[in-house]
């Protein structure tokens, strides 16, 4: 699993937030999508690496500007993970 951060300034409230989240989840095959608004962050756990130019193809028709990517392994927290 693949934890990707994207750095996006533009968004201004939760509205903004779906917007992004729907553009992701419509493009890319993802376990989990959250965005903020307040962090101009949104976080993608999926299971394999998501390349950036295609991430920058979905984001820029939505009207707000992807900053930067950063990608790093996701580990599962949890009370039953071992």
């Amino acid at each position: 699993m693949v934890k990707t951060t994207l750095q996006i300034n533009g968004m201004a409230c939760g509205m903004c937030e779906s917007h992004v989240n729907e553009a992701i989840r419509n493009a890319f095959k993802v376990k989990k999508v959250n965005s903020s608004h307040s962090k101009n962050e949104t976080v993608i756990i999926s299971e394999e690496e998501l390349p950036e130019d295609q991430i920058r193809k979905v984001i820029e028709p939505t009207g707000y500007e992807l900053v930067s990517v950063s990608s790093e392994a996701y580990v599962k927290k949890g009370l039953f993970h071992r």
